[in-house]
């Protein structure tokens, strides 16, 4: 009895304490943006500026995209190209867990387009599949760097941009007072994940075109914060295949490598892609039946790779300081990652989906990777404009923390075959 005299005291309790006048209480200040202005906020670039998750665009994961997750911080308005889920077709789901494993699965169906009709430019002009050329040069999927290199059409530019002019031309006309920048990635990363067969955008064109889309951004007036580009290498995409097979005893495979030489590959100190999952099984383990060169970055092409994002992001560096732009070190931020992050509680890495930072595509983040960038990005704004924009807490972006640890238990996941064949970065 007296424990429940007890319970009924404590609840009234505190309903005399929610009852109280609090209207004299000072209600907390809203975040200082310093001399920054969130009024017109648009960001550019490709699939991570997007918030591409799981192989496609889609609603539940665009409401993170680092743009929107800053926006939310202040308050601002930010729309977005939104696509209701399960978003643009080949999403990557859990079909099933099972004791012997998960299986993934391509979601056929698509969700349709719901703000299309906006009568003005998205604060998010992200184009899953865009290069460095795209942003001042591309209009649709047909003027995009890939098609006119003699690749398919992306209509993932009619989507963003819908006929109304560049992700450049369309930031200029909202007359943007702060523009986020992070392009390049695909640049190389498209080099990488075909084992190297796709060539790469020359270091000297990179920097004739950042330069000139720097002058372009400098010329608006708004204040600019640009991103650089991580190394490719520390993905899932290319992390996951090998120590996996290393795990299970086997520390060679073979693979088509050069102009048709099949040889042994060490699984440790080459790069064998998730595509490498799709394959039958079987497949590298004799010299009759290798691996395509499309799905192995030997140690020598990784090496290239590396020593080419250098250049690109001594470029963005440079360029940055010499226009006074804020500057994203993504490269700084995935290496720390790759060691292992702890943030709000939360212990991340780059495993492949058990790490919690990357989706089930292997290349990008996850809701919660991307609120660890947008959190990047704000303390850029505070240190050099004087701002005091809370960082997000990461712990309160949805997660998949019980997925997770069925991940830990079970293993890498089953890709069936083309999964990973029409994703963009």
């Amino acid at each position: 009895m007296k424990k429940i005299l007890l319970v009924l005291v404590v609840i009234v309790s505190l309903f005399a304490i929610g009852c109280e006048d609090r209207s004299e209480l000072t209600p907390p200040s809203p975040p200082s943006t310093g001399s920054v202005s969130f009024e017109k906020f648009v960001t550019l670039g490709n699939s991570l500026t997007a918030g591409y998750q799981d192989g496609a665009l889609y609603e539940s994961a665009q409401m993170y995209s680092f743009g929107k997750l800053i926006a939310d911080q202040v308050g601002a308005a930010f729309e977005q190209p939104i696509v209701a889920d399960p978003g643009t077709g080949g999403r990557l789901e859990v079909q099933s867990i099972t004791s012997s494993g998960i299986v993934l699965y391509t979601n056929p169906n698509t969700g349709t387009p719901k703000n299309s009709n906006l009568n003005r430019p998205y604060n998010n002009l992200g184009v899953p599949g865009a290069f460095l050329y795209d942003i001042a040069n591309a209009t649709s999927s047909t003027t995009c760097y890939s098609y006119v290199n003699g690749g398919p059409a992306n209509p993932m530019f009619d989507l963003v941009l819908r006929g109304l002019g560049s992700q450049l031309a369309q930031a200029k006309s909202l007359n943007p007072t702060l523009v986020t920048l992070w392009i390049g990635n695909n640049d190389i990363l498209g080099h990488a994940t075909s084992g190297a067969m796709v060539p790469y955008t020359p270091t000297t064109t990179f920097a004739a075109l950042y330069t000139a889309l720097a002058n372009e951004l400098a010329g608006t007036g708004a204040k600019v914060v640009v991103a650089n580009i991580p190394d490719v290498t520390s993905i899932p995409f290319f992390t996951t295949v090998g120590p996996l097979l290393y795990s299970q005893n086997i520390p060679y495979v073979w693979a088509v490598r050069g102009v048709g030489d099949t040889v042994p590959v060490n699984v440790l100190t080459n790069y064998i892609t998730l595509k490498a999952l799709q394959l039958p099984l079987g497949t590298g383990a004799t010299k009759s039946n290798p691996f395509p060169n499309s799905v192995v970055l030997d140690s020598l092409e990784a090496l290239n790779v590396k020593n080419v994002i250098a250049d690109y992001n001594n470029t963005i560096a440079s360029i940055a300081a010499a226009k006074g732009f804020g500057l994203v070190d993504a490269n700084k931020l995935l290496n720390q990652a790759r060691a292992g992050l702890t943030v709000n509680g939360i212990r991340f890495t780059t495993q492949y989906v058990t790490g919690g930072l990357f989706s089930l595509d292997g290349v990008h983040p996850t809701n919660r990777g991307y609120a660890i960038v947008a959190n990047e990005f704000i303390k850029v704004i505070n240190e050099k404009w004087g701002a005091n924009i809370p960082l997000i807490n990461v712990a309160t972006i949805p997660g998949s923390l019980q997925l997770h640890k069925l991940y830990n238990k079970l293993g890498v996941p089953v890709l069936p075959p083309g999964a990973l064949d029409n994703l963009l970065f």
